[in-house]
């Protein structure tokens, strides 16, 4: 929930700079982080093929943020004047296609840290998670045995709601590899979760462009399925803190069996 706002403003800084043309804008000072970098590149490089290399990035174990990728994208297949993104004279195609290709990439990355832990196992990935070059990458033991242990309460689904948890979407295919959960399975629920994920983020993007008129008009609406969101949300943490405190407590050993 902390990181809604943070999702908030990245997306109305990104818009902002994107409302303008890419030839005017010139930033005044580049951000000297390799994330600041990748994201000043990816501004220059606008298009189908890079959206897809860095949601794909985004996916596997290398940190990065995908509120950055899909927005601007978005936000950009609306625009007429970047025909790198703007196919078609409908928004929504162009904007359908921009959620396809980020859902193609985040279906890659997942499926390379499917088949690295799945090859590696769990001995090789605690310790490449703690080592120095795990650290750099954002990696550590507890952030695995967090992922394990939400992949053994919640089952093969996991990877389908797992892809919607900030901290949990990243790193829910490794258990997943290391239970050697079926690969049909794994590909089908890691696509709709990380549609549905590329989908809330793209509409970010669309109703950024010239849609103030839209979203006046259903404001009340938009206000009661908020709401009604939020309520749905709370349910389902109360629910899920009362099953897993009757639950009786799994071991990361039980992912050994493979998961069917």
């Amino acid at each position: 929930m902390k990181k809604i706002p943070t999702i908030l403003l990245l997306c109305t800084l990104l818009f902002s700079a994107h409302a303008q043309s890419p030839a005017d804008t010139i930033p005044a000072k580049r951000d000297a982080s390799l994330t600041g970098r990748v994201v000043s590149w990816y501004n220059s490089h606008l298009n189908y093929g890079t959206v897809t290399l860095l949601m794909a990035v985004e996916s596997s174990f290398i940190p990065f943020p995908s509120e950055v990728i899909v927005p601007p994208a978005a936000y950009q297949a609306c625009n007429s004047d970047n025909p790198a993104l703007y196919k078609t004279d409908s928004k929504i195609v162009n904007v359908i296609l921009v959620i396809l290709v980020a859902t193609l990439g985040a279906l890659i990355g997942a499926l390379v840290n499917y088949f690295l832990s799945m090859i590696l196992g769990r001995p090789i990935i605690y310790w490449f998670a703690d080592s120095k070059v795990g650290h750099l990458l954002l990696l550590n033991s507890e952030k695995i045995k967090k992922a394990e242990k939400y992949f053994i309460d919640n089952g093969k689904s996991s990877t389908l709601i797992g892809r919607l948890i900030p901290a949990i979407r990243q790193l829910i295919s490794i258990p997943a590899g290391l239970a050697k959960m079926n690969l049909g399975v794994f590909i089908l629920f890691t696509t709709i979760g990380a549609s549905l994920w590329n989908t809330i983020l793209a509409l970010l993007g669309y109703f950024a462009h010239g849609q103030q008129d839209l979203i006046e008009k259903y404001n009340d609406e938009l206000k009661i399925v908020l709401w009604g969101l939020c309520i749905l949300f709370v349910c389902y943490l109360v629910y899920k803190g009362v099953k897993a405190s009757r639950a009786p407590k799994a071991s990361p050993e039980d992912l050994e069996t493979p998961a069917e």
